[in-house]
């Protein structure tokens, strides 16, 4: 029976565990037991830690799997990434897996491709705000080498740098923090799938956020609505990004922005799917494609085909941050029952409890027809 590892067991990494067992895969999969619903629907769970990549690799050797794979995880990768080339097995390069999970060797890596970037300075918690007088306010302090809206503050004044960095750090991995000046303007990104180098364009996305100081990500819609024109001119600029960072194989989700100009900025770029249910269910629901398929298919070494499985339409995902958005999701389930296509478990809502995406109380997604239809009914 054919074999594939997969790492991260969590409730976002299940869809990659239920599609490998539907394509046939007998799954392996890593991640710390935390009782994960991943650790119940893999045939083989292994109760080691993501970043152990040495003991994975190990029994790796033993499994000899086809593919090794994640979706949704920049710290999955690093490992994914590394156990994949050692066993010869089809993934990007560790090169590649560096900048694409630290986003000051990002940014160094678009500025020398040409890629338009922000001013930008990577600092520790002993930088003082003399120190980034090149830089225009306001700005985005943030993680270097996170995600999911951990550690971000933005400044419109160096008083309070500090702290902000000291947020930053205390949330990096490598303890350092980027701080870079702000873009404005409208937020998406675009899902993309890459073999051998070559990029295919799959679905762009319209997110909502917080806003200031944090921008915690509150819900995405796909498709975002742009025109042909404006969809045309962000697949050149997400391409060139793309190539900047080396990424081949696998998914890729980059976020920008449309600023006044209508020009695309490019924010930064995830070598791997998009989280919050991005890849594994709105690119589905909204372009028919089986965007998880196209993961696993990469990383047999076997070329993704954009085929729809089912007929296109719109999705929304939305998160709980209040009890104003249960009330919402209740309002939803008695007026349009028939479009909830997923109701997460919800934990019990503390208000203002919220600090970055791993704090929310949980989600519901939405799928219709059409964006038009979408539209009708989100508030």
């Amino acid at each position: 029976m054919k074999k594939i590892v997969i790492i991260g067991a969590n409730s976002f990494q299940n869809p990659l565990i239920l599609k490998a067992k539907e394509m046939g895969f007998e799954t392996h999969v890593f991640a710390w037991k935390d009782g994960s619903v991943g650790e119940r629907t893999a045939d083989f769970f292994y109760p080691v830690s993501i970043v152990k990549r040495d003991e994975i690799l190990k029994k790796c050797r033993e499994i000899k799997p086809e593919a090794v794979v994640s979706i949704g995880s920049d710290l999955a990768m690093l490992t994914v990434n590394y156990v994949a080339g050692k066993l010869g097995l089809p993934c990007n390069s560790m090169a590649c897996t560096h900048v694409s999970t630290n986003k000051y060797e990002m940014r160094k890596a678009f500025l020398k491709a040409g890629v338009p970037v922000p001013g930008f300075r990577e600092a520790d918690s002993g930088i003082r705000a003399e120190e980034l007088a090149d830089l225009s306010l306001p700005v985005i302090v943030k993680p270097t080498d996170r995600s999911g809206s951990r550690g971000i503050t933005k400044l419109t004044e160096w008083e309070g740098l500090s702290q902000a960095i000291r947020f930053s750090v205390e949330n990096s991995f490598e303890g350092k923090a980027i701080v870079e000046e702000f873009l404005q303007g409208e937020e998406y990104s675009c899902e993309c799938i890459s073999f051998r180098g070559k990029h295919q364009f799959l679905a762009l996305t319209k997110k909502y956020t917080t806003g200031h100081p944090h921008f915690i990500e509150t819900g995405h819609l796909e498709p975002a609505g742009c025109s042909p024109e404006q969809t045309g001119q962000i697949k050149k600029e997400v391409y060139k990004a793309l190539d900047a960072l080396g990424v081949e194989y696998g998914a890729s989700h980059t976020e920008f922005m449309l600023d006044k100009e209508n020009q695309v900025r490019i924010i930064e770029v995830g070598a791997r799917m998009g989280g919050d249910c991005i890849g594994s269910d709105l690119v589905p629901l909204s372009t028919g494609y089986d965007y998880v398929g196209m993961v696993i298919d990469a990383a047999c070494g076997k070329e993704p085909e954009l085929i729809p499985f089912r007929k296109a339409g719109a999705a929304f995902i939305r998160f709980i941050f209040d009890c104003r958005d249960l009330e919402e999701l209740e309002r939803l389930k008695r007026e349009i029952p028939e479009h909830i296509h997923f109701i997460s478990e919800i934990e019990p809502v503390l208000e203002g409890k919220v600090t970055d995406s791993s704090t929310r109380f949980g989600y519901y997604i939405l799928a219709f027809d059409s964006l038009e239809e979408a539209k009708e009914y989100l508030r």
